[in-house]
């Protein structure tokens, strides 16, 4: 059997094993073209990503040790619940803090409360109890304009359902959270030069391939999508980052891409709270891990210590030794 790989979205050895079990040989295109074919027994993660992409690639980086961090909180979880969409408790009494510069990985299994623990920080849904504070300023939840306002930036799992508007341009995007402000109006008008403007600076630092600012943003591919939500959060300057499955769907180019932009934003101070069903992105990108088990923080782990096996026990409800 013969297997056709174009887009390649795991970053795990599961990903390759997966190949090997069903394929002889891989063929891989790209940009419409095949550019190699390969014995799938002889091929290996880091072969295969380089003939995607077209360049040696950083696949994963080894675990390191825990970085030096400051004592400064920038968010403060304390005895949050928060409700499901359906008036169950889908959040319960879940604390937890995040320092400057710190990344912070959610890990559980899907619908254990990790979204609307999200969507409850960036203002979205409501606290039914607890306290969230960003740099020591208390949110009282289900506002979305505090939270910005507060300095919580918002990548959610959806890029076009939710993060995203997919009929309206780069441009409009891009504008669609800061236009009421001063740089992007002037009264009750919109500048649109300095939208447009705006939307360049973007494309042109997160380098995303789209034919100009006006383009519809649904015309753009997965990696360009959450190229421009990621870097439309970023140029507000956040305290927090809340990202939700940032590399579904990503071809292995543009997974090396949005892991390099949340290393860079941490490092400039920016407190991450990460939610991925990807264990070795968690593993790869996290400082501590915290696991979720209906609606309950599950455990504590340091990502540099912390094993899939012993992630995967407290997905599962057990307890970590």
């Amino acid at each position: 059997m013969s297997l056709v790989v174009q887009k390649f979205g795991g970053t795990s050895l599961a990903d390759a094993a997966r190949i090997k079990a069903v394929a002889d040989r891989v063929t891989i295109l790209r940009g419409g073209r095949t550019v190699g074919t390969v014995d799938a027994a002889d091929a290996s993660m880091q072969s295969l990503a380089t003939l995607m992409v077209g360049r040696e690639i950083e696949v994963s980086r080894p675990l390191e040790e825990a970085r030096r961090l400051t004592d400064v909180v920038m968010l403060e979880v304390e005895g949050l619940t928060v409700s499901g969409d359906r008036g169950e408790t889908a959040v319960r009494d879940v604390s937890f803090s995040i320092r400057e510069g710190e990344i912070v990985g959610v890990a559980g299994v899907a619908g254990n409360g990790q979204r609307e623990l999200a969507e409850a920080v960036s203002g979205i849904r409501a606290i039914g109890a607890g306290a969230i504070r960003v740099g020591g300023r208390d949110l009282h939840g289900g506002d979305p304009r505090e939270a910005i306002m507060a300095g919580v930036s918002h990548v959610p799992e959806d890029r076009l359902g939710m993060g995203l508007a997919p009929s309206l341009s780069v441009t409009s995007n891009v504008a669609i959270k800061t236009y009421r402000g001063r740089s992007l109006s002037r009264g009750p008008l919109l500048a649109l030069r300095r939208m447009r403007d705006a939307a360049l600076g973007i494309i042109r630092r997160y380098d995303v391939k789209t034919p100009g600012p006006e383009t519809q943003v649904r015309n753009l591919s997965g990696g360009n999508l959450q190229k421009l939500l990621l870097g439309r959060e970023f140029e507000d300057h956040p305290l927090v980052l809340v990202v939700a499955q940032p590399t579904r769907g990503l071809d292995v180019g543009a997974i090396e891409t949005v892991h390099a932009y949340l290393r860079e934003a941490a490092a400039s101070g920016v407190a991450i709270l990460l939610l991925s069903e990807d264990l070795d992105e968690i593993r790869a990108l996290g400082d501590r891990i915290l696991v979720m088990y209906e609606g309950e923080v599950a455990g504590e782990l340091r990502a540099g210590a912390a094993s899939i096996e012993e992630i995967g026990l407290l997905m599962a409800g057990g307890r970590s030794a």
